[in-house]
């Protein structure tokens, strides 16, 4: 494949931004979406829009096989069976049920710990601390330091007895460094501590085996992979899965109810309640096609291009505080969180938007790591597989002349 075929099958990338052609850029926050993915969305709803699992007729029937088979190539794709793949709406969901439903398993005591690394999204901090609300718990914070890295040193000092689950992403969605989880994983495991892991950017750039991290918990969203929004992956240990309670109750999730008891079905099921995402889901298979295309040594080659292009602008002007700058350029996506001397961010995303490109600034739901480098935001440009070099270099000259009408 070569980007020029990639960029063909995505329609957006044809579209206009006040006369000039989009240079799409916020891909951390959400990927565009390529025609296979909207082929088969537009297939389950004019083909395939029955309730699964429950009727006996054709349409359930396919729609069902459509649904488990998306699954079947979820658990493929990262490592894991069939059994340990809960689909949910996205990241932020999937990391709430595992919050909610160690609480009420009773996984927590008063005292306990949670430990989540301090580049963490909001959606990996905020629910911890609304469990810690109500049950006592103290939230430990496994910090990073000037140039974004975690800092593991830390971590035998902040690991004790009372530690019971550390949150980490596997690539923070601010600073783009890959993160080095399945150290983490090492350390927290031979602590007894369960890890979740916040896979939202890992699965778009990295090859993810769950196994081979180590990790207990794995989440991510379908609209930043180039799926549906809507649509998001939990994934589990059996082991765990089975030992902690449902998280909402209802219709696909029960083996049996009466008046005295409800059973529960097997996992995954048993965290499926109610009518399930049936267009969204199934695009998950294109999506995961697509991601697998893209590990084509062409594709690779451009986007280490891209990456070293914008890494070396971005570093040598001295006006520009680049986030997110490990020692080892192996070890960051292409993503870029920065701030500029003497320009507000939010400037200079309006100017780059009148000159077609998007971008995203302010705090990246991050607020606690922009109160880290004493920020109040950033600018952050994400490139995906279909970005252009050609298009990295008009970024980079837009973004200089940004600056210049702002000073």
């Amino acid at each position: 494949m070569n980007i020029n075929t990639l960029r063909e099958q995505f329609p957006q990338l044809r579209e206009s931004v006040y006369g000039r052609p989009l240079v799409y850029l916020d891909n951390a926050a959400t990927s565009l979406r390529p025609q296979s993915v909207m082929d088969k969305w537009l297939e389950m709803s004019a083909k395939y829009n029955s309730n699964l699992h429950r009727a006996v007729h054709k349409t359930a029937v396919d729609a069902t096989e459509e649904f488990e088979s998306t699954r079947t190539a979820v658990a493929g794709f990262i490592g894991a069976t069939t059994e340990e793949v809960v689909f949910t709406s996205g990241a932020t969901q999937s990391i709430n049920l595992v919050a909610s439903c160690l609480e009420n398993a009773g996984f927590f005591s008063e005292g306990d710990e949670i430990l989540i690394a301090e580049s963490e999204h909001h959606s990996d901090i905020v629910p911890w601390q609304m469990v810690a609300s109500r049950k006592g718990l103290t939230i430990k914070v496994l910090p990073v330091d000037n140039t974004g890295e975690i800092m593991l040193d830390s971590l035998p000092e902040l690991l004790t007895p009372k530690t019971k689950i550390c949150c980490v992403a596997q690539v923070s969605n601010v600073l783009g460094i890959v993160n080095p989880v399945e150290a983490v994983v090492k350390a927290c495991h031979a602590n007894g501590t369960l890890v979740l892991v916040d896979g939202a950017q890992g699965i778009v750039h990295l090859e993810t085996d769950v196994r081979r991290m180590g990790c207990d918990f794995y989440a991510f969203s379908g609209h930043k992979m180039y799926a549906a929004p809507g649509v998001g992956v939990l994934y589990g240990k059996k082991t765990l899965l089975e030992k902690i309670p449902p998280y909402m109750g209802g219709g696909e999730m029960i083996e049996s109810v009466s008046w005295q008891k409800t059973s529960y079905a097997p996992v995954p099921r048993k965290f499926e309640a109610g009518t399930q995402n049936i267009s969204g889901v199934p695009t998950l298979k294109p999506a995961i096609e697509l991601c697998r295309q893209l590990r084509d040594s062409e594709i690779r080659r451009s986007a280490e291009a891209i990456k070293a292009y914008v890494l070396s602008t971005l570093r040598e002007d001295p006006d520009i505080t680049l986030y997110g700058n490990p020692a080892e350029d192996d070890r960051k996506i292409p993503l870029f969180s920065f701030s500029v001397k003497g320009a507000h961010h939010e400037d200079l995303a309006l100017i780059l938007d009148k000159m077609g490109i998007a971008t995203r600034s302010g705090q990246m739901c991050a607020e606690p790591l922009m109160d880290r480098f004493g920020v109040t935001g950033m600018l952050r440009a994400s490139f995906a597989p279909y970005n252009t070099l050609e298009e990295a270099e008009y970024f980079t000259k837009s973004l200089q002349r940004a600056i210049k009408m702002l000073k």
